[in-house]
């Protein structure tokens, strides 16, 4: 008889989590207490309620030689599926903005928006408004499903409210059940034996990492569906949504220097109709949660079994699961991504209004925008003046949505007054770049993204000018760290936190999010970013075919070469 194989020792967030009474811990107990901080195990579950806990690393250097202690303060992010809020609810969270974080307001490529700075004392304060609201913070961050993106556009026909309904309709059903959140933040009744509450979908110890879900059309694939871990594409007939091409085992994660740790596009695995949609959903959940690595966490998401065990013995589990068996995938148009800023038809009457938003940072007066926008103050008035719903992109950028036609120019006008760049101002590259936070708020930042989006974007753009490829669309996403959350991996450029003040450059994605890109280049300064493209760029500009994009171009021509044309001198890529 042989002996049975040893098991991986699970990793300590593992202990933490079972060991937690369903997300409980001792917050209530730390929530009480005079400390800055919450303990290292309450740390690990705030996660799954909807925050995480830093400190300002802007001054952390500067007070520990002054013998204090760091500025501790806490990241919060609400749950808003599809990204949609009505007017009150955004008036809401900009007002906790002001009186209970750092003055601003900040819109992610999940379609959410994190609130910065809130110190210990007032985050059950603003978790209890933003519940007043109609809004929570629920398994916003943590091993569970987060918040599910959808299409965008509140264009008014059957696909586009069939697309939201199904995407809230998830976000609904794959909420954790423990009544933790409510207990320690709402001041909710405790239950008589919390410990023995039941999480029938996650078990004692929820997922082995984070599950992200996305909704799109072929025609609109805005919210990069590929890159999360289940991707679902609605497949349409006769003007309505009969179902819904599966995609799993997409993410964007990676660790430098760590060959088991890659970015993945989700491979497409079957089709599902709507009424089967959440019994499917549940099943991939269930592949991640059974078979994901508890032991190592840069190793835990669903990505990593899909590509290491096969997509056909995914599909095999699933169908283990569903009992029954599963459809092959229909067969669809190649994505494209929407260019949402503008003005654009609802179809009802009314307009939607795109309005950039650079790096998602919805505050007045930011000297790394250029100090001369009140961006909140511009957004507050025209939502508190007109009405309109506001709707969040997975570009960063905020939609205006239902004005009626007589107020286009009054709303243009509003925002004009207080120095709101519209698309007509954008160059095109500004239109598809993003970043995430990084320093000063994100503990695992290695350099700047947000705080040097605009200097770099502006290098990069004089660079193509001088090639005449000023009007060139091509997605540039800067991170400050190669866990990816602005996804640079499946662009036209993706520029990665290395070590301060330095990049890894990556080419050859595309920007319909449908193509991985190549590293070019280990550690770039930032200052050299611009130069060491614009080789590629002359070479593009003299050698491209047709209508062929960067992306297509450096996919063609291959890294060796496009080495070769930036110069052999910098160190090359890992």
């Amino acid at each position: 008889m042989s002996e049975p194989v040893a098991q991986p020792k699970p990793s300590a967030v593992e202990g933490i989590k079972e060991a937690s009474r369903r997300l409980r811990g001792t917050l209530a107990e730390a929530l009480a207490s005079d400390s800055p901080t919450f303990p290292h195990d309450d740390g690990t579950l705030l996660k799954f309620h909807g925050m995480y806990e830093g400190y300002d690393r802007d001054s952390a250097t500067e007070r520990k030689k002054q013998g204090l202690d760091k500025e501790w303060q806490l990241m919060i992010r609400a749950r808003i599926p599809g990204g949609r809020l009505t007017a009150e609810q955004y008036l809401v969270l900009d007002g906790l903005a002001g009186r209970l974080a750092n003055g601003t307001l900040r819109a992610t490529t999940r379609q959410a928006i994190q609130f910065h700075g809130v110190v210990k004392g007032d985050v059950k304060a603003l978790i209890q408004e933003i519940n007043a609201a109609l809004l929570n913070t629920i398994a916003a961050c943590g091993d569970v499903v987060r918040n599910v993106m959808a299409l965008p556009a509140p264009v008014k026909d059957a696909i586009h409210a069939a697309v939201y309904e199904d995407a809230a309709l998830l976000s609904r059903h794959l909420l954790p059940r423990s009544r933790a959140y409510h207990e320690i933040w709402l001041d909710g009744e405790k239950l008589p034996d919390s410990g023995a509450e039941e999480e029938p979908l996650y078990g004692a110890t929820y997922l082995p990492r984070k599950f992200k879900i996305a909704m799109a059309l072929p025609e609109d694939n805005t919210p990069d569906v590929l890159a999360n871990d289940l991707g679902l594409i609605a497949i349409v007939k006769d003007g309505k949504v009969t179902g819904y091409n599966v995609a799993i085992g997409g993410g964007m994660g990676r660790t430098h220097n760590n060959a088991k740790t890659y970015p993945r596009l989700a491979s497409l695995v079957c089709y599902v109709k709507r009424d089967n949609l959440v019994p499917l959903a549940e099943a991939v959940v269930k592949l991640h949660r059974d078979h994901g690595d508890r032991s190592d966490r840069r190793h835990a998401r669903l990505k990593y079994v899909v590509e290491e065990k096969g997509v056909t013995w995914a599909k095999a589990r699933l169908e283990e699961y569903l009992g029954r068996d599963l459809k092959d995938p229909k067969k669809t148009p190649a994505y494209k991504v929407k260019d949402h800023l503008g003005w654009h038809r609802q179809g009802d009457g009314k307009w939607y209004l795109g309005v950039p938003v650079p790096s998602g940072r919805i505050g007045d007066d930011l000297p790394y925008q250029g100090g001369t926008t009140l961006l909140r103050t511009a957004l507050r008035r025209v939502v508190e003046t007109f009405r309109p719903s506001v709707i969040l992109m997975p570009t960063q950028d905020v939609i205006l949505a239902d004005i009626a036609p007589a107020d286009r120019d009054a709303v243009e006008a509003e925002l004009r007054r207080f120095g709101v760049r519209l698309a007509q101002d954008l160059l095109p590259i500004e239109r598809w770049s993003l970043a995430c936070p990084a320093l000063p708020t994100c503990g695992l930042a290695l350099t700047e993204a947000e705080r040097v989006h605009k200097p770099i974007l502006k290098g990069i753009a004089e660079a193509l000018t001088r090639h005449g490829l000023e009007g060139e669309h091509l997605a540039i996403r800067i991170t400050g760290c190669p866990n990816g959350c602005a996804r640079p991996y499946n662009c036209d450029i993706g520029l990665v936190g290395r070590m301060p003040g330095h990049y890894q450059v990556l080419v050859g994605g595309d920007l319909a999010g449908t193509r991985l890109n190549t590293a070019l280049f280990d550690r770039v300064a930032e200052a050299d970013l611009a130069a060491t493209l614009e080789p590629l760029f002359a070479a593009f500009a003299r050698d491209r075919k047709g209508g062929e994009g960067f992306g297509d171009f450096c996919h063609r021509v291959g890294i060796d070469r496009l080495k070769e044309l930036a110069g052999g001198e910098l160190e090359p890529a890992e």
